[in-house]
């Protein structure tokens, strides 16, 4: 979170990016590092201290909308999503608006590269005809059984998960209560804990692609992104 590129600190492009959307009124970083607070206080930004014993994001983020009045709809941008589009923010918070039904909203982006599809860093999800959710998984999903090596990318079949969420308050508060499923333990995946309990999670299509770091090659590639949009501006 506070390695350098173009001189600020990493995630205080995050924050910057989630401040242009349009449909975002409050801008707050939770965390539980002493670093990263003073980082993102001195950038100007809000920031609030929370416990260390969370097991995920969400979790952590539930702390702070126990503050919040009922009804808030919460946006978590994970901090290492500096390249993240504002408009995709917005498409996020508008599909939770539209739909009543829906408790999470989340986005995706398709995948391109036989690589990048073999990545158990890059999370795949597939959903059904309405958008909603079936299942999130570092495993290639769906697997093409009558075709095994050929993932077929130009079909569109193959979407990676992006790190955003969009709850509704009450929902939030409710998950950070609920326990890790199985599924959740295997994969690591904190919304799969969602889906073992019912929830429904819609899934839209980012407004353009982001770079998540997650590892140091996903560093240098966002460091270059970000650097050329510095120099050109």
């Amino acid at each position: 979170m506070l390695l350098p590129i173009g001189g600020k600190a990493l995630i205080l492009h995050t924050c910057e990016r989630a401040r242009a959307a349009s449909l975002v009124d409050r801008v707050t970083v939770a965390t539980d590092d002493q670093r990263i607070f003073d980082a993102v206080a001195a950038g100007g930004f809000e920031v609030v201290m929370t416990s260390a014993e969370h097991r995920s994001g969400s979790d952590r983020i539930a702390e702070v909308a126990e503050g919040l009045a009922d009804g808030t709809i919460v946006v978590n941008v994970q901090g290492d999503e500096p390249t993240i589009d504002p408009e995709t923010i917005d498409r996020a918070v508008k599909e939770m608006i539209s739909d009543t039904s829906a408790d999470i909203v989340t986005v995706y982006e398709m995948i391109e590269t036989a690589t990048d599809l073999a990545d158990p860093n890059i999370v795949k999800v597939v959903s059904d005809s309405s958008g909603r959710a079936l299942y999130f998984s570092r495993s290639p999903i769906p697997f093409v059984r009558d075709r095994v090596g050929d993932f077929d990318l130009q079909a569109g079949h193959y979407k990676k998960h992006t790190g955003l969420y969009v709850y509704r308050r009450e929902f939030l508060l409710r998950f950070s209560k609920m326990g890790p499923g199985r599924l959740e333990l295997a994969e690591k995946l904190e919304q799969l804990r969602a889906l073992e309990n019912g929830a429904i999670i819609k899934v839209v299509e980012a407004a353009g692609r982001s770079v998540g770091v997650d590892t140091p090659d996903d560093l240098e590639k966002m460091r270059a992104v970000l650097e050329a949009q510095l120099t050109y501006n």
